[in-house]
């Protein structure tokens, strides 16, 4: 399992990114929210998306789950 983490502040489309602990685009986050322990992406976006409905899956730690 990976811990996920949601960025507070949304990309400049308008959507939330979701990332792996140990993501590049993580650590260059200003302000995330800690999405727990999850074994899959999708249920780490659906988390997020509890949250902030644009949330997406980072194209380069979970590109499974980046929608473009």
């Amino acid at each position: 399992m990976d811990r996920y983490h949601v960025n507070n502040t949304p990309q400049p489309n308008g959507d939330h990114e979701v990332h792996k602990d140990g993501c590049y685009w993580l650590s260059r986050a200003s302000s995330t929210r800690d999405l727990g322990l999850h074994s899959y992406c999708a249920t780490a976006v659906a988390a997020a998306r509890g949250i902030y409905r644009t949330a997406n899956g980072c194209a380069t730690c979970a590109p499974s789950c980046h929608t473009g």
